[in-house]
């Protein structure tokens, strides 16, 4: 063995003693051990802002008051306005209105919505994620092709015939005309509450008065479910009574 005292051991420098130790027991590591006060020389380069930004707090809920359409769902409009709760909650909050049943809203009901979703935002959404327009006269030939209807019981039949004819639903203007007369006035909200079928529970509603099961099985696809709905209860009459009377046109009373 040799003696002691013979060779020294080179006295290191700080910084390379920190760059041994740190590299003993395990993985390498290759960064000096420099004090707390100088911590900031080994962080690493600032994070990019995008990284580095702190989400926006959301939008709080703006009370707004909605007026039901031909179409309309709970759901639909919860969705349209991201209601908080979804269409549990629109329901929850307007039940004095709508009644027993959610599924039965009715064109022109006033509901109360508990919007995070402004209108702004949906049509800014909606353009920027429309397909572009097609070029020149396809553009026009789309626009002419769109058609649109009074809201009111002209536009309803007239709506309603235009569905008909695309289904082979057979029916005239004149005919539904002359029902409808005679069962609603014209009044899409009409409801009999006093005869055998209200007696049943099951009473007659809307424009050509259907109750809910013949509403329900002759039902047109593409309309709405709410036999309220002016188009929806003309149409699905209309089919009833081509199935049993061959056309609206041969009813000329209760049906």
């Amino acid at each position: 063995m040799a003696g002691r005292g013979k060779h020294r051991r080179p006295r290191t420098n700080p910084l390379t003693r920190g760059f041994i130790a740190a590299g003993t027991g395990g993985a390498a590591l290759t960064l000096p051990l420099l004090g707390a006060t100088h911590a900031s020389a080994a962080e690493p380069q600032s994070a990019p802002a995008a990284a580095q930004s702190v989400p926006q707090a959301a939008q709080p809920a703006k009370s707004l008051t909605y007026t039901v359409t031909k179409g309309d769902s709970l759901a639909r409009i919860a969705d349209k306005y991201d209601v908080a709760g979804g269409w549990k909650q629109l329901y929850k909050d307007n039940r004095a209105a709508v009644g027993d049943d959610p599924k039965l809203i009715h064109p022109g009901l006033k509901l109360t919505v508990k919007a995070t979703k402004t209108d702004a935002a949906k049509k800014t959404a909606t353009k920027s994620s429309a397909p572009a327009k097609p070029a020149g006269g396809v553009a026009q030939a789309t626009q002419a092709s769109a058609k649109t209807y009074a809201d009111n019981l002209d536009g309803w039949i007239r709506e309603a015939l235009d569905i008909m004819a695309q289904k082979g639903i057979p029916g005239s203007y004149d005919g539904i005309h002359r029902n409808i007369m005679r069962e609603s006035s014209g009044n899409p909200q009409a409801i009999n509450n006093w005869d055998s079928n209200a007696a049943k529970g099951t009473p007659s509603k809307g424009l050509l008065q259907t109750i809910d099961p013949t509403f329900q099985a002759y039902h047109v696809d593409g309309t709405s479910w709410d036999p309220y709905d002016p188009v929806a209860n003309i149409t699905a009459a209309c089919n009833y009574a081509a199935d049993r009377y061959g056309s609206i046109d041969n009813v000329n009373g209760p049906y």
